[in-house]
């Protein structure tokens, strides 16, 4: 199957030895950040240093000054983690390498979009605003995040791109010094505690005949026992429906579905007006539609009539793929993303039976997260794992 890895500009810019070392993988293509959330990262190899810290969100290339003029939300630029055009520099290493180059975009995940402009972000049923989580019922955001797809995927010389965070993002946030796993909140529970209660979405909840404050207290009535130490009705959806009644969750999930496909919808569209021909566009996604996260829950059918394909999470197992192989027509893309850091959960030593038992449940590609951050053991792992070790 066709593998390629995740890859940051600083694991490569500096360090002239890591185009070739990447390649030597196996792999025949790169996913590269070119938009990418605040993270504090480990460069195992790299001559010049050992810990790269990203301050905040920020595009890893200059942005279109024209684009963006007298526009309130427009993109951060890198500091000195990524200077210049730091995406650029490292794609032209790694083509030069042989390896095809794909970009890596971040979107709907910016903690310093919430900290300047806080009416952009969720809010949940509690008041609580969740910097990191910009709310994509907005339009102004939604119009942000559509432009900064078109943009930051199709860099000069990039085949395709992969889009994380093209959804709704909520409580989860798997922050540096989190601590909000006191309480076990389960499936539902995230899901409460992620619904959002600005003001684009009180009136989202009036189109689906809700009473928007009726709403809020029905959540935290809901919520009440949880936070007393009672277990949370979990079971998926049918949770959901238990806490709020059916009808209210269904009215919920359909207004949130609707804001999460047409900014799909849109991104997609606005990626391909930009794109070359036969750019490959793919989506970072969870086959249940109420998740929140960077793998965006979608609807499997829906989006794989509008995109290429999906890249989903399986570590600890590839059953999510089979919602999207139940769909997939000839020719989309289900790439597998496994993770190969085993100080991240990863396993490189069974990444040929992993790889295998993805194929069985209809993954096309492998994604390996990630080449920059892996050891030297877990890389050859990976080389072994591909068959060229």
């Amino acid at each position: 199957m066709k593998t390629s890895a995740f890859v940051y500009p600083w694991d490569v810019n500096g360090d002239p030895d890591a185009p070739a070392r990447i390649a030597d993988l196996g792999v025949a293509q790169v996913t590269l950040a070119a938009a990418y959330h605040s993270t504090r990262a480990l460069t195992p190899r790299h001559p010049r240093h050992r810990v790269v810290t990203a301050e905040h969100a920020a595009v890893l290339y200059p942005p279109d000054a024209a684009r963006w003029q007298g526009r309130t939300l427009r993109p951060y630029e890198s500091g000195d983690w990524a200077p210049g055009d730091a995406y650029g520099e490292a794609a032209a290493a790694l083509a030069d390498a042989g390896l095809d180059v794909h970009t890596w975009v971040v979107l709907a995940h910016n903690s310093r979009l919430g900290a300047e402009h806080p009416d952009t972000s969720v809010v949940n049923a509690y008041g609580d605003r969740y910097p990191w989580a910009p709310c994509i019922a907005q339009p102004a955001t939604r119009a942000y995040l559509t432009d900064l797809a078109a943009e930051a995927a199709v860099r000069p010389g990039a085949r395709g791109t992969e889009l994380e965070s093209l959804g709704w993002y909520g409580l989860a946030h798997l922050h540096a010094h989190d601590k909000t796993g006191g309480v076990g909140l389960g499936d539902a529970g995230q899901y409460l505690m992620s619904l959002c209660f600005c003001p684009d979405c009180r009136a989202g909840y009036g189109t689906q005949g809700l009473d928007p404050d009726d709403l809020a207290t029905a959540v935290r009535t809901a919520l009440d026992p949880v936070w007393r130490g009672a277990a949370p009705s979990d079971g998926g959806w049918t949770g959901v429906e238990k806490l709020l009644g059916a009808a209210t969750a269904n009215a919920t999930r359909a207004w949130r579905d609707d804001r999460a496909r047409t900014l799909q919808e849109a991104a997609v569209s606005a990626v391909r007006a930009a794109a070359p021909g036969g750019f490959q566009v793919l989506l970072h996604a969870d086959p249940v539609s109420y998740h929140c996260g960077a793998n965006a829950g979608v609807d499997p059918a829906h989006i794989l009539s509008v995109a290429d394909g999906v890249v989903v999470p399986c570590t600890g197992g590839p059953t999510l793929l089979t919602p999207f192989a139940d769909q997939a027509a000839d020719g989309a893309v289900l790439a597998a993303n496994l993770t190969v850091v085993s100080g991240m959960g990863g396993s490189p030593g069974t990444l040929a039976a992993d790889a295998a038992r993805a194929r069985e449940l209809g993954a096309t590609e492998l994604r390996l997260y990630h080449a920059g951050l892996a050891s030297d053991g877990d890389l050859e792992g990976v080389r072994v794992g591909l068959g060229v070790g």
